[in-house]
């Protein structure tokens, strides 16, 4: 049997997930205080806790783990990462931008507090991040610090996360190649999963060949995670999704479905599961069970 496929049969993800996930909704309900002015604590809570997949922080601490890193600086780095990514949903789905309604199967925050109030729960989110990353403790060495801080600003800003929202926004009704639509999902989407993988490996020491490896595992599932949601825009609905399906189409985006059909679609996720998982093997690392778990849930999964 291959080794893989071995690994993947002894890790009882689910209880593994189940134990990390405690640890971070902890953290990130005693770092993001409800008690910021004028409601803004409660704003920032409602966009953050009790929803999502968490996918980015288990990648972080997954990461850190097959590398033997600092785990105190990984679950801050793991919880830098989430609220990085719940400030771009708050600010994605404002009328500006995406214009939704439902996310994470309640309404989005700027439906529950009102535009303004979402515009700075998100810049807050935001800036909390980096604060995470920062504490004056002694927990996390500076040197660290300044990596983690650079990981997690290049991943979300024009170089990433932020530059394929741009070209998403100007995307709208323009026919792309594929190409085109790896670039933009590369960074959209792709860039954040992949500096998660590589915030976790830095909590550790990893030689050049183990940092290429993890570095092409994120890549690969990075874009994975992206065809699938393509896949599940036209399969699954809002009540599954947890927010509004068929959003795509309805505002004539380019997808993987609308560029390669749906059946290649599937072929190509797998094709990148693939990837990761011989990345993975390339590293040479002793523990990358969690990580191949999470690949193989990030691609098969339904929601």
């Amino acid at each position: 049997m291959d080794t893989r496929v071995t690994q993947l049969a002894e890790l009882d993800l689910r209880a593994w997930s189940a134990e990390r996930l405690d640890r971070v909704e902890q953290a990130l309900s005693t770092w993001v205080a409800p008690d910021g002015p004028a409601g803004l604590g409660q704003a920032m809570r409602y966009a953050v806790l009790d929803g999502g997949k968490r996918l980015r922080p288990l990648l972080v601490l997954a990461a850190a783990e097959a590398v033997g890193g600092n785990m105190q600086a990984a679950l801050r780095a793991a919880c830098a990462v989430e609220l990085i990514h719940a400030y771009s949903l708050v600010h994605d789905d404002m009328p500006c931008m995406d214009n939704d309604v439902l996310r994470r199967g309640k309404p989005t925050v700027h439906v529950q507090f009102g535009e303004a109030s979402a515009l700075l729960a998100g810049d807050a989110l935001q800036a909390l991040a980096f604060e995470l990353l920062t504490p004056d403790d002694g927990s996390v060495p500076e040197p660290m610090q300044a990596r983690l801080c650079r990981l997690l600003a290049r991943a979300a800003g024009s170089a990433g996360m932020a530059g394929g929202q741009a070209i998403d926004l100007a995307s709208v009704g323009v026919k792309l190649n594929e190409a085109q639509l790896r670039e933009m999902h590369r960074l959209k989407t792709g860039a954040l999963l992949q500096g998660s993988v590589l915030m976790g490996a830095t909590c550790g020491e990893v030689t050049a060949v183990e940092q290429q490896a993890l570095s092409n595992y994120g890549a690969a599932i990075g874009l994975a995670f992206q065809v699938v949601d393509d896949i599940l825009d036209v399969t699954a609905d809002s009540a599954t999704l947890g927010k509004t399906a068929g959003k795509d189409a309805e505002q004539d985006k380019p997808t993987y479905v609308s560029i390669l059909g749906l059946e290649r679609s599937r072929v190509y996720a797998q094709e990148l599961l693939a990837q990761a998982l011989a990345a993975l093997d390339a590293s040479g690392l002793a523990e990358t069970r969690a990580l191949s778990a999470l690949a193989d849930m990030v691609v098969n999964r339904v929601s």
